[in-house]
This record gives structure tokens, C-alpha cells and sequence, in this order.
């Protein structure tokens, strides 16, 4: 594992999926890590008033055990509770990271609550505006604020990095026109970013998962990570599938590097990153989705 001691991360998002395996690994180097999001015990989303009919479904993950799990492999797991598209709290955020840590050494931005929103099989004619506005506030406006809360603290040390979750490392089209735009933007994002900062040698990238084995898609196979394997039994292509965990590798990989520079501006992959730095999935594989998906795409 890469050696994270004494840095500082928020990952914004962290509740489940990449965000929780992205803060977990980060834990298992050594960082402190800030746990964001909205998901507490005191108030789970699902639980929010229901008059938003685009709130997220009743979920059962925390940030607060996101947080323990982090302490649990090793790091400082901090719970964060922040509704990241209020700028007051985001701004709120950042200022407790400063006071209490005085540095900040990375941002992950994994914020997405999308799922509930992307209505696949229609044309975007046929799409709900308030839907689509509501997915792109999430996927792309909470990521701005956090960056621009998060950003004068990394450019005051000049050092630091910001990575932009998303979906694909390519322009290909992504099945619906919001959720295509949404993970189109975090890689934008993220080159647009860059050029900005890299005059005060802080970096910035776009990082994408392959098919994530995330606690809802687990559940919707009826499979537990145990048995992972019996959900391909529905979808074949499940087999080529990898934990949260390979993903926050990946981001613990790219946090330690000193040469990231280099890499700022770019979009980058799991399965690419792995061949580079060499690390591997929790069980010890190291899944390729580019080589896997490549394969069963359509020629044209």
C-alpha cells in the first residue's frame, strides 16, 4: 500500500460505492480522511421528507460507518454531514478541514445521485428537464463548489490534488443524454481545472471505475461480495466487475505519486492505472474492464 501518513483527503460523496472504497483505501495508507455527504444515522437520505420527488431512495449506508471503516483499515476516518449543493455547508466544510487540520492534500469528487434520475431507453425529447437539471446539479454544480472551497487551500501550499470521479475514459455516448452530459462534465472539469492550477503546482484528473460491484448493484443481483461471481448468472458481463476498493487503489496510487503532474488534465482509468502502478483488487486480481468492454462492444 502507498504511505499516506500525515496527509489530508475529503472525499465528497463518501457514503457507498467508489466514494466508500475510495475513503477506505485512503485510510488504509494512512491518510485522515473527511467523509462527505449527506447520508448520517441522525438523518439517512431516504428519510429526507418525501415532498422532493427526486430524492434518493432509502439507502442503508452512513457516512459515519464509511468513516469507521476508514479508522478500521488503518487511517482517520472523520464524518462529514454536508449537503454538498448548499455552498454555505460546502464552504463550512473546507473551513473545518483547515482549522482543524491546517492542509489539505487532496479532494476526490464522487458526488452523484443520479441513478434514480437517468431514464433510460428515451430519446431526450422524451426525458424529464427537472430530472435532468436535478441529476447535473449533483453530478457537476456540487463538484465546482467543492473545488472552488477546496482549491485556495491546495493552492496556498502550492501542492495538492483534485480527481473527478466519473464514467469513461471517452467520448463514446453513454445511453441518455443527462447522464452522458453529467459524466462528460466531471472530465471536463477536471482538464478545465487543471489549467488553472498548474501554475500553482496543483493537479487535477478525471479517474473512471470500470463496472462497479458497489453495494446497490450487489443487491440488485441478489449476490453478496462473498458469491459476487452468481451474478453473472444475469448479466454475463458482471464477471468482469471490481470492488470499490480497486478504485480507491487507484485514487491512494495517484495521491502518492510525486510525478502527478504530469498527469493533470487527463482522464484515466482503473484498469489502466493498475498496469502502471501496480497494484490489484481486494482478492488479488486486477480486472480490465477497457480490455473486457472492448471486446463486447458492437464494430460499427
Amino acid at each position: 500500500m502507498q504511505d499516506l501518513a500525515g496527509k489530508v483527503a475529503v472525499v465528497a460523496g463518501a457514503t457507498r460505492g467508489a466514494g466508500r472504497g475510495i475513503a477506505r483505501m485512503l485510510g488504509a495508507a494512512g491518510a485522515t480522511v473527511y467523509c462527505a455527504g449527506r447520508s448520517s444515522r441522525a438523518n439517512r437520505t431516504g428519510r429526507l421528507p418525501q415532498s422532493n420527488p427526486f430524492e434518493l431512495g432509502n439507502r442503508p449506508e452512513t457516512i459515519e460507518e464509511t468513516a469507521e471503516l476508514v479508522r478500521r483499515e488503518g487511517g482517520t476516518g472523520l464524518p462529514a454531514v454536508a449537503d454538498l449543493l448548499d455552498e454555505s455547508q460546502v464552504r463550512a466544510l473546507f473551513g473545518r478541514v483547515s482549522s482543524e487540520q491546517g492542509r489539505l492534500d487532496l479532494l476526490v469528487n464522487d458526488l452523484w445521485g443520479g441513478d434514480e434520475l437517468t431514464e433510460w431507453g428515451k430519446p431526450f425529447w422524451e426525458l424529464d428537464p427537472q430530472k435532468g437539471r436535478r441529476m447535473l446539479e449533483r453530478a457537476v454544480h456540487a463538484h465546482i463548489l467543492a473545488s472552488r472551497h477546496a482549491a485556495p487551500l491546495l493552492v496556498a501550499r502550492r501542492q495538492g490534488l483534485i480527481i473527478e470521479i466519473t464514467d469513461g475514459d471517452t467520448l463514446r455516448y453513454r445511453g441518455n443524454l443527462y447522464y452522458d452530459l453529467a459524466k462528460v462534465s466531471a472530465i471536463r472539469l477536471a482538464f478545465a481545472m487543471a489549467e488553472e492550477l498548474r501554475p500553482h503546482g496543483v493537479a487535477a484528473l478525471a479517474l473512471t471505475p470500470g463496472f462497479l460491484r458497489s453495494e446497490a448493484m450487489l443487491e440488485h443481483f441478489g449476490v453478496t461480495e462473498a458469491n459476487w461471481r452468481d451474478g453473472a448468472g444475469k448479466d454475463p458481463h458482471f464477471i468482469a466487475s471490481e470492488t470499490p476498493q480497486f478504485i480507491g487503489r487507484a485514487v491512494a496510487a495517484l495521491a502518492a505519486d510525486p510525478e502527478v503532474m504530469r498527469k493533470s488534465g487527463g482522464a484515466y482509468s482503473t484498469w489502466g492505472l493498475a498496469k502502471e502502478y501496480g497494484f490489484t483488487d481486494a482478492d488479488g486480481s486486477r480486472p480490465d474492464w477497457g480490455t473486457y468492454f472492448a471486446g463486447i462492444e458492437p464494430r460499427s
